[in-house]
């Protein structure tokens, strides 16, 4: 790649015009109103595994139909061996137990290779959406403390639906066989298994109730927590240079013991549920046995029917006991499920009739509001702005203006807003973003390059065009400086980050924004940390955009790059206080600083009148 660039580089980037963009063969119809998706997103993908499921279930019911050949064996050992001292009977129905019970295994291996499988296709049908959903939702303000809980949330459902607890589920509807043999057995014994099945469901039962409350409880503490200290180590150098460690060690120390105690919590109710589910087995165990051995001195039933209706009870809890066993991860699950199907559900999937078709940058906001979770009042206020291609429009206004906001709503990424943005005269959000994407430029305030070459990054980790990439560094006035690394383009972000300035930064970035010649290009603060040869080079990259045909917003609020500008637009307060060409908007803002000059001489005057001569 070194070598292919640097020879492009020295032989001179191809230079010949693309105003058009690519041109994508696409229908055009347009789709403006938003998808609505089902309320049941997760549902619908699980009927998905129907199939899935029912061989899973059948399985299940094999190896719990088999279960009872354990049961059987003892009956035919203690009824008809020890009776008939019969070697030839013992080997029979041994052998015959074993090959049941061979057929019991594979049965129950078949089930968990199915569900594991189940499980791996559900992560590959829901990964993607919950990329995309995650992507979409992280645009909101509040979405961006919690940071990939999307992900583990699809973990802990697909983890769940492939684990013991399903395994529970599938076992539960043999409960009632079981006991039903125990009734064939003997009433006595059937109405004692129904009695003890009855005690542990009560169990499971106010195990959901003590621990329903404290499982989420420590749930949110502990992602509370590990937010609050991923964002402080994102930010390690402010806090160790400023001595701020010790103050916020203390407040995340608040935390982490808040969420020690949740779990302590939650974890004392749930052993202490298993603690009353293992105590509760054990117990009709032995009472089990004993009832057996009075129903035998009685002489109603014999000694295998005693052994046997043994250890069918303790096969007719078993589910009954694993559900306890697992109740927390099944609490955590409904959780992690009822968090992802509302993501999905508001964040549904995009219309595959969105339009394809290359914008020329043309950009009309129409009485636009936006504002932000928690937020009372609304950052911007029925803005009313437009732009045509080939035309630099640029942004001032004070620090809390809404310059910032303004800038993303151009690009649609600003998820709550009112109001239309069109561009080419159709919603903004009926475009494809795939297809949108590399027709926009965009340099964010806060710059942020990803992990890898300076090449990918320039490209939008894209298919490399070299002579593109070349392009936008040398409209950025780059090319030159990475032609001196030893790995030119090549070199990954992390060995030139240590390298590079605050300013060549965000010149990689505004080269990442030139790349492709989009026809949309919107700058927020791009001289923010610009020396004056960046200033320059800037200067250059937005007239060369222009020339391009490209519609061009700058945020900004120094003066340097509105020499070049259009048009002008003064916020204030979220609202537009001036626009229009930009000679007649200086001479506006002149006006109004003369004024306010004049005002304040004659409020001063007013404050300290001249002494009167005497």
């Amino acid at each position: 790649m070194t070598d292919r660039l640097n020879a492009v580089g020295a032989a001179g980037a191809a230079t010949a015009p693309r105003l058009g963009g690519p041109v994508i063969d696409a229908p055009t119809t347009v789709q403006i109103a938003p998808l609505k998706g089902s309320r049941n997103v997760l549902w619908q993908v699980l009927k998905t595994f129907r199939r899935q499921f029912a061989l899973a279930a059948l399985f299940s019911g094999l190896a719990n139909l088999l279960m009872l050949a354990p049961t059987l064996y003892m009956l035919q050992v203690f009824d008809r061996v020890m009776l008939s001292m019969s070697e030839l009977t013992l080997a029979a129905v041994s052998l015959i137990c074993l090959w049941l019970l061979v057929v019991m295994g594979t049965a129950e291996w078949m089930r968990s290779v199915i569900l594991v499988r189940a499980g791996v296709k559900f992560d590959e049908a829901l990964g993607t959406r919950v990329f995309n959903a995650s992507f979409e939702h992280g645009l909101g303000q509040a979405a961006r403390r919690q940071p990939g809980r999307a992900f583990s949330d699809l973990l802990q459902v697909r983890q769940f639906i492939t684990g013991p607890g399903v395994f529970a589920i599938f076992d539960l509807p043999w409960v009632p066989i079981y006991i039903a043999v125990c009734f064939i057995l003997h009433p006595v014994l059937g109405l004692a298994s129904m009695f003890f099945a009855f005690v542990q469901l009560g169990v499971a039962w106010l195990s959901h109730r003590s621990s329903h409350v404290p499982s989420e409880a420590a749930q949110l503490a502990q992602t509370e927590s590990s937010s609050f200290l991923q964002s402080k180590l994102r930010n390690a150098e402010v806090v160790e240079a400023m001595g701020m460690s010790g103050a916020l060690r203390r407040r995340w120390l608040v935390r982490h013991h808040q969420q020690l105690a949740t779990h302590a919590t939650a974890t004392h109710v749930t052993h202490h549920a298993q603690a009353w589910s293992k105590g509760v087995r054990y117990a009709v165990q032995s009472l089990t046995l004993g009832l057996g051995a009075l129903l035998v001195i009685d002489g109603e039933v014999t000694m295998g029917v005693m052994f046997a209706a043994n250890a069918l009870m303790s096969r007719a809890l078993a589910p009954i006991d694993m559900v306890v066993g697992t109740w927390r991860s099944f609490l955590v699950a409904r959780l992690g499920w009822k968090r992802l199907n509302e993501l999905l559900v508001d964040h549904p999937e995009r219309d595959p009739a969105l339009t394809r078709m290359a914008p020329n940058g043309a950009v009309e906001l129409k009485a636009v509001s936006a504002t932000a979770p928690g937020r009372s009042t609304p950052i911007l206020k029925h803005i009313s702005l437009g732009a045509l291609p080939g035309t630099v429009t640029v942004v001032l206004g004070p620090s809390g203006s809404g310059k910032s906001t303004l800038a993303r709503v151009l690009l649609g990424i600003w998820p709550a807003s009112a109001g239309e943005v069109l561009l080419d005269g159709r919603p903004i959000d009926s475009y494809d973003r795939d297809e949108l994407g590399p027709l926009v430029g965009y340099l964010p305030q806060d710059v942020e390059l990803f992990d890898g070459t300076i090449a990918e990054n320039i490209a939008r980790f894209q298919e490399i065009d070299s002579e593109a990439v070349i392009e936008a560094a040398r409209i950025a006035g780059l090319h030159d400086m990475i032609l001196r690394f030893p790995k030119g383009y090549d070199t990954p972000m992390g060995e030139a980050g240590q390298m590079l300035s605050g300013g060549q930064r965000q010149r990689i970035a505004l080269a990442r924004a030139l790349y492709g010649r989009p026809r949309l290009v919107v700058l927020d603060e791009p001289n923010a940390n610009l020396d004056d040869v960046g200033e320059q080079a800037l200067t250059q990259a937005v007239v060369a955009l222009r020339q391009q045909g490209a519609a061009v917003w700058i945020v900004t609020h120094r003066a340097g790059i509105v020499n070049v500008a259009d048009q002008l637009v003064v916020l204030q307060a979220g609202q537009v206080q001036l626009a229009g060409p930009r000679d007649a908007v200086r001479a506006q803002l002149q006006q109004m600083q003369q004024a306010a000059q004049a005002a304040a001489a004659g409020a001063a005057a007013a404050t300290n009148p001249s002494p009167t001569p005497s």
